[in-house]
């Protein structure tokens, strides 16, 4: 696992000790079978039971190692060109090949110093950054 606290820096510090729980990603009503055949069956995540109050609103939650995303319905949902989350992972070309062989592509971006990345969109069109930090 990447060490996180390589991402530490005193300067950036708050009296708040922020950090992040989840994030949430839009999909279209009754997306639920597409998001699990990718997040789950493709990217290896396992789905987590909602809490019922929530479940009803439809949507899905997943969650690995230190990741949680919450997939919320949005029946307006248009994926957005730029924004996405930024996901760290250890074998970035082993998941590279996974979404490749899954039929999903994958877009290498050398832009980011430090890091090896690239991007992909899920089948809603929200685009996925992942990336590893290049060894020193």
């Amino acid at each position: 696992m990447t060490d996180p606290a390589r991402y530490r820096d005193p300067r950036g510090a708050s009296p708040f000790g922020y950090g992040v729980h989840h994030v949430q990603l839009a999909i279209r009503p009754a997306g639920e079978a597409a998001a699990r055949a990718f997040y789950v069956g493709v990217l290896g995540m396992t789905e987590i039971e909602k809490p019922p109050e929530l479940a009803k609103r439809g949507g899905l939650w997943l969650r690995t190692d230190a990741l949680e995303l919450h997939l919320g319905t949005d029946p307006g949902h248009v994926p957005s060109a730029k924004a996405h989350p930024g996901i760290l992972v250890t074998d970035l070309d082993a998941l590279a090949a996974r979404l490749e062989a899954a039929g999903h592509r994958v877009d290498w971006d050398t832009a980011f110093i430090g890091c090896r990345r690239f991007h992909t969109r899920d089948p809603f069109g929200n685009r996925l950054e992942f990336l590893t930090p290049q060894a020193e």
